[in-house]
């Protein structure tokens, strides 16, 4: 490579799991001696903070949709369209003044769908294609498709976090459907991958289950509520790992209850893998990070999230996890033993792949 770049990384600001498996991403271009800044809102910076040094910050936050109580997720978002059509365009019009102020060479946005410029290269990352409808409504998904596919050709290239093949996570998602050209798949993504060994061992030496909380309010706060009243009295202790970075880590004991508002990736991984049980959504993003520690877990999908509902069945089909519905949670809770059998030569593939996605858009 003749110089590095100076490249912009943009991720969703819909929680945590966007941010997330962009750390791996920024890690590579950083040690390919690029020039790397993140344009977040605060809460994600300061996540990015926590990850990586030698980064660089441009407050440019996104569209940050707040949940109904009572409709399901896709209506909820379906209602404000409007106001993210509004982002789509402001957060387009802005990226022309980030570029020229920063002197941007590539930017990088992981589903914010405006952050193209025809001037410089540009890539969008998902890992859906196709955004699934409840089966009633089945026969719109076409209408989305035809969005999503507009928008991905918008950029140079499209990077895909899974494998291209039968071996897959996300299954109808982005697997038979018709994908642009400029599509790439990178291998799966997880911050966890790119750690060499843990400076302390946090998680093991003592036997404990662990709840992954992720995603937005007020389900987040109404599944913590669910299962706390469970385990709080239920031994071996439970581990919770909020997903608040920027609020001092803990950890803050009740019962048999440990809770850490945000811990870094290698005391995250320690507790992860030193659990007997795990509970988590089934983010796309979380769904990877335990898959790269080979671990199995309970999914419980945030309710009326279709694309989080049909993960879980997918991913429970397959045997790698196992799930349940929110509103199933009752007063205990069965959940699975916590290593899963992975096919071999999945984390070996997604590193292959990341590399030659990279190797093209910065040597091309």
């Amino acid at each position: 490579m003749a110089k590095g770049y100076n490249i912009l990384i943009c991720p969703l600001e819909w929680g945590l799991g966007h941010a997330g498996r962009m750390i791996p991403l920024a890690a590579k271009l950083l040690e390919r001696q690029n020039n790397v800044f993140i344009g977040s809102g605060k809460e994600h910076q300061s996540f990015f903070r926590n990850e990586l040094s030698g980064l660089n910050y441009i407050t440019f936050p996104g569209f940050s949709p707040v949940y109904s109580k009572y409709l399901p997720q896709y209506i909820s978002i379906l209602l404000k369209t409007p106001v993210l059509f509004y982002h789509i365009i402001a957060e387009h019009i802005r990226l022309k003044n980030i570029i020229n102020k920063y002197k941007i060479d590539i930017v990088i946005s992981d589903n914010r769908i405006g952050l193209w410029n025809r001037k410089i290269k540009s890539v969008y990352i998902t890992h859906q294609p196709v955004i699934p409808l409840p089966e009633r409504l089945k026969f719109l998904e076409w209408t989305g498709i035809r969005f999503h596919r507009f928008f991905m050709r918008k950029y140079s290239f499209c990077f895909i976090p899974d494998l291209p093949g039968d071996l897959n996570l996300s299954g109808r998602l982005t697997h038979n459907v018709r994908l642009p050209g400029n599509t790439r798949f990178i291998g799966i993504l997880s911050r966890f991958t790119t750690l060499l060994s843990s400076p302390r061992d946090s998680g093991k030496g003592f036997p404990h289950n662990t709840l992954m909380l992720s995603g937005p309010e007020p389900q987040r706060g109404i599944l913590r509520e669910k299962l706390v009243r469970i385990l709080e009295h239920t031994e071996p202790p439970t581990v919770i790992l909020e997903g608040k970075p920027g609020l001092s880590a803990g950890p803050v004991r009740s019962g048999y209850i440990i809770s850490y508002n945000h811990l870094p990736s290698y005391e995250m991984k320690n507790i992860i893998t030193g659990s007997e049980q795990i509970i988590s959504r089934s983010g796309y993003t979380t769904v990877m990070e335990l898959i790269s520690l080979n671990c199995s877990a309970l999914l419980v999908p945030t309710p009326g999230q279709t694309e989080q509902e049909y993960l879980a069945e997918y991913l429970s089909g397959k045997g790698w996890f196992t799930s349940i519905k929110q509103k199933n949670i009752g007063v205990e809770i069965t959940m699975t033993k916590g290593k899963v059998k992975l096919p071999s030569g999945i984390i070996e593939e997604s590193r292959g792949l990341l590399e030659e996605a990279l190797d093209e858009l910065l040597n091309q």
